[in-house]
């Protein structure tokens, strides 16, 4: 009888939700317009937190297999086709659906990994609301594919979000879901094109395959099964194109997210905003709600952020840029977001198995690049499928947080100094490959970066010089950076150091001993 009770009930609910009204698109200071949604400016909190660490986690996760596997799960010759079938069976019978269902998190303790990221340094924190899986991973009503009624049983980004009100955290909410429509045509010819008449008397019964896998429309053309990643990313070159009903559904999870969890940060996985270069009104919508719903609870101030890829100079008016594995070779007018990981973007097993982790070090240099270069670091730090990390992520953590501790100052709430640095790589250049994609940059004991706040120089060497005389050059009074004479220079960690000051810059006593392994950096006070 619980049984039958609890089916009607799931029945009901689903019912319910299937005729909810469309989430009205919230009005105020700004417009459903280009012009009038450029008003938006980056918050100055968002300037002065620098360092933000990302959970990057849903059921593809359940694998412990690495990035897009619900896609390359229905590739028959790839290897995460032969992974599925050898752990989890052909994924006609075994496939996306059953996956979300597989994903238990029954170890996540949000509330112990908000602390840890906050003493790591953190000051903010991201979460991924949902994947190109489309598969929610909040308390739902316009998707019923979602981590309450599904998987875990558990609003997730409700438990991300309690413990980062505890511990001070800004929330970021990642949304990716707009890809589905292509980026699971491979199911198709599996499990993808079942329809809720199918569940009869299996564990789904209820729930509507489509609204999940939103295949049952005409494949993209201009790629081959086995062929190509990213040609269908973009609303061009064959693909198919979503439906109303689908754009539509997608506004409204995006509005109902901002209305019950009100996210300091919405990170879009799209080319600028979803369906850009099909529709551009979702995007617009989703803006002037966001930005109107934000700035009626901050006096009539938005104080939000939202980030697209490979943006232009228009589009930077209204959101921010976020570069992808990557930092722009110089620094930038408006103020931009790099986003990376230590690993692959979903947990992979193997990342573990052979040490391929981002090292601590590799981090902090890119955190002070990025920095001088007027923009903030996102890290992701992969989740296991049950909710937990490992030790050796565990160990980049501890790195990241001794560096931190130490030379936190030189991080938060600066700003961009005269000049970004000097050394061989800030003479160089470094193209991006579309929306990022050049990181692996080999700084060395010649890179320097700078930084300044309150008046105060920073200077980072972006690794240890041996003991004895370095030159900052920027100081020299030919430089166009040159702003006087320096009264005090100081070691972060370390203490005041010997040093000198005339036609060829900055020269300061290096010591032999190091208040931590990775970076110094000196306090300059002129």
């Amino acid at each position: 009888m619980k049984k039958l009770f609890t089916i009607l009930f799931m029945a009901v609910t689903l019912a319910v939700n299937a005729q909810r009204q469309d989430v009205a698109v919230e009005t105020g200071p700004f417009g459903n317009d280009w012009s009038s949604l450029s008003a938006w400016e980056c918050p100055e909190w968002f300037k002065d937190a620098k360092f933000g660490i990302w959970a990057h986690w849903g059921p593809q996760c359940q694998a412990e297999d690495g990035d897009w596997y619900a896609r390359f799960m229905y590739f028959e010759d790839s290897g995460q086709y032969k992974f599925h079938v050898g752990h989890f069976g052909n994924p006609s019978a075994f496939g996306l659906k059953e996956l979300c269902n597989a994903w238990k998190a029954d170890k996540w303790d949000p509330e112990a990994l908000a602390s840890l990221y906050k003493s790591v340094g953190a000051r903010y924190f991201m979460v991924l609301g949902n994947h190109h899986d489309n598969f929610d991973n909040w308390d739902s009503p316009y998707q019923e594919w979602n981590s309450v009624n599904v998987g875990p049983k558990k609003d997730l980004v409700k438990g991300w979000s309690d413990a980062c009100k505890r511990h001070g955290l800004p929330l970021g909410v990642s949304i990716h879901a707009s890809h589905a429509w292509t980026w699971l045509e491979p199911s198709q010819t599996f499990d993808g094109n079942l329809t809720k008449a199918d569940g009869m008397g299996k564990w789904w019964e209820g729930l509507d395959p489509q609204e999940l896998y939103a295949q049952r429309h005409t494949h993209s053309t201009g790629w081959e099964k086995s062929g190509t990643i990213h040609s269908q990313w973009d609303w061009g070159n064959g693909a198919s194109l979503p439906s109303e009903a689908y754009k539509k559904k997608f506004q409204n999870r995006v509005l109902q997210l901002i209305n019950d969890y009100n996210p300091d940060v919405i990170y879009f996985d799209d080319t600028a905003m979803p369906f850009y270069g099909c529709d551009d009104q979702i995007g617009k919508n989703i803006l002037q709600h966001y930005y109107n719903h934000s700035a009626a609870q901050h006096g009539g101030r938005q104080q939000v952020v939202v980030t697209g890829k490979q943006l232009t100079a228009e589009q930077k008016d209204y959101m921010m840029w976020d570069v992808e594995r990557g930092i722009p070779d110089r620094p930038q007018d408006t103020y931009w977001q790099t986003c990376t990981c230590i690993g692959d973007w979903h947990y992979n097993q193997s990342r573990y198995n052979d040490g391929s982790y981002k090292s601590g070090a590799t981090v902090v240099r890119m955190l002070v690049d990025v920095v001088s270069k007027n923009g903030n670091l996102l890290l992701n730090i992969p989740v296991r499928g049950n909710g937990t990390i490992d030790d050796k992520e565990r160990r980049v953590l501890a790195d990241i947080k001794a560096w931190m501790d130490i030379n936190g100052e030189s991080i938060y709430g600066t700003r961009p100094w005269k000049t970004f640095g000097e050394g061989p790589l800030a003479e160089a250049s470094n193209p991006m490959n579309a929306q990022g994609f050049n990181e692996g940059q080999k700084y060395s004991a010649q890179d320097v970066r700078y930084v300044e706040k309150d008046g105060v120089v920073y200077a980072t060497i972006m690794a240890w010089p041996v003991a004895g005389d370095f030159t900052f050059k920027a100081f020299a009074r030919s430089a166009p950076s040159y702003s006087g004479k320096v009264a005090r220079v100081s070691l972060l960690g370390g203490g005041d150091v010997k040093f000198s000051h005339d036609i060829n810059g900055l020269t300061v006593t290096v010591p032999a001993q190091k208040p931590n392994d990775i970076a110094p950096v000196f306090r300059i006070v002129f």
